[in-house]
């Protein structure tokens, strides 16, 4: 148990909040300084809301796609033209988002104030420019009455996180133009919408309001959705979107979006205008670290106004660490709990082990949701590793034929000479889930043989990640011999 050292924590998102937790844990006095309500964007306006609103999409999706090879009847509206009688009411759907954001929060807040932390409610930001004598920060807190409060520190957290980029020419109203954190606050399912931005957050969204009933359409900057993840799991998302009717358009760029009454106009760069009922923008996010004293105090951002870290977690202060979408290492939840947590323990004198992102899994919540883990296939093309591929398509697992499921393949990555797992994504009904197995062997060094020899249960879709790996190791001693 260290000494009682004071630590302040600006944000109370995943990476404050978390980080809060081990440093009382490890005895130190904590206050968190928090604006929003603990969980901040990841559990009130961002992972949890979309997350909510993606699995009632998923159930939508998942009967839509596979009743009737399933056996499954549906009663007919001859009124409607003989559609299904199957809908979503979006208005209690978004209470139910807001309920159970709400509550998580709720939760947070009685686990840390539980262990015995500090909640101030209010802007922090780092003041005096400079550490004191005794080596200690003070952090000003700007409360919602307007009063100032002082609070100084031996070390502090800056867990600020980020909100949602904006265009000039394309402001959000939050009626008809949006941002991902006012979709929740819609009443009636957009008949028309136009999603711009095909990266993670706008793939989501796109597929979840196409599932939920929306005519959307999506507008994407670059030659393909999902720019920045494995091209193969890209190609098979983008042609489920097509072939469930979205309007995906590629090498579009908008340049600004109009409301007219209640309908919106999206100009695009090379002179074509489409219009829909609502747009949604999703075209990156800003860090929040302006006007929080950070330069002053010797704290350095990059051109993006994030800030700078190191393994763990250090600014270029002493003193001053960081953590979460404010330094753009990775924008998880996972990640950002993880730089808090190390940032705490190396602060307060404790066993550390530095970030290692090679070993971060990752999600893309759509239908069907992509999940990486370690390197990729970029890194193998370009030469950073050395590494033998097998992809292998689920429509071969007898599990997935079951449950009507043809999209969809597991792929991993290996040494060719050890054999040692080096990466993998899957792309399946929920990957999340199945990711799991090739992270733990990629983060402890398994080889291909060690994870074709564990048992797997039979029918099930993770029996492919073992059948993958028994043809790497197949592939491996064929190459080897030759």
């Amino acid at each position: 148990m260290v000494h009682v050292t004071r630590i302040v924590i600006i944000g109370g998102g995943p990476g404050g909040y978390e980080a809060a937790l081990v440093a009382a844990q490890l005895g130190a006095e904590v206050t968190v300084v928090d604006r929003d309500g603990l969980g901040g964007s990841a559990v009130l306006t961002d992972c949890v809301p979309s997350k909510t609103l993606i699995a009632t999409a998923e159930v939508m999706t998942t009967f839509d796609s596979s009743y009737e090879e399933l056996g499954i009847t549906v009663a007919q509206d001859e009124a409607a033209d003989a559609a299904k009688v199957i809908g979503v009411d979006l208005g209690k759907v978004n209470r139910r988002v807001k309920r159970l954001a709400i509550a998580q929060s709720h939760d947070i807040t009685q686990s840390v104030t539980r262990a015995g932390v500090t909640v101030l409610r209010g802007r922090g930001r780092l003041g005096g420019g400079g550490q004191a004598v005794d080596g200690s920060r003070e952090v000003l807190v700007d409360a919602p009455d307007g009063t100032v409060q002082s609070v100084r520190a031996d070390a502090v957290l800056i867990a600020t996180g980020a909100h949602p980029r904006e265009l000039p020419d394309a402001q959000p109203d939050g009626e008809r133009v949006l941002t991902w954190t006012q979709v929740y606050d819609l009443e009636e399912l957009p008949r028309e919408l136009i999603v711009v931005g095909s990266g993670v957050t706008g793939a989501e969204f796109a597929g979840a309001y196409q599932a939920l009933g929306s005519k959307v359409t999506l507008v994407s900057s670059r030659d393909r959705v999902l720019p920045g993840e494995d091209p193969d799991a890209a190609e098979v998302l983008e042609d489920v979107f097509r072939r469930r009717g979205m309007n995906v358009m590629g090498r579009s760029r908008a340049e600004s979006v109009k409301r007219i009454g209640d309908r919106v106009e999206v100009a695009l760069a090379d002179g074509k205008v489409i219009e829909g009922t609502h747009c949604l923008m999703a075209v990156g996010s800003i860090p929040n670290t302006a006007e929080m004293g950070l330069e002053e105090a010797g704290v350095k951002l990059n051109d993006w106004g994030q800030i700078q870290v190191d393994r763990v977690s250090r600014t270029s202060a002493p003193g001053v660490y960081a953590a979460g979408d404010c330094t753009g290492v990775f924008m998880l939840a996972s990640v950002a709990a993880m730089q808090g947590r190390i940032a705490m323990y190396h602060a307060l004198g404790d066993a550390v082990q530095p970030l290692n992102l090679k070993t971060v899994a990752s999600n893309v919540f759509t239908d069907p949701e992509i999940a990486t883990v370690g390197y990729t296939a970029a890194d193998v093309e370009c030469g950073k590793m050395d590494a033998v591929v097998v992809k292998l398509p689920l429509r071969g697992n007898p599990r997935a034929k079951m449950q009507g499921i043809r999209d969809g393949f597991v792929k991993l990555f290996c040494r060719p000479g050890t054999g040692i797992v080096v990466g993998g994504v899957v792309v399946a009904p929920r990957a999340s889930e199945l990711i799991h197995p090739i992270a733990l062997a990629v983060d402890a060094n398994l080889t291909v043989e060690q994870v074709a020899s564990a048992f797997t249960v039979y029918p099930s879709v993770s029996g492919s990640t073992a059948e993958a790996a028994r043809q790497l190791h197949i592939r491996k001693r064929v190459e080897g011999e030759s």
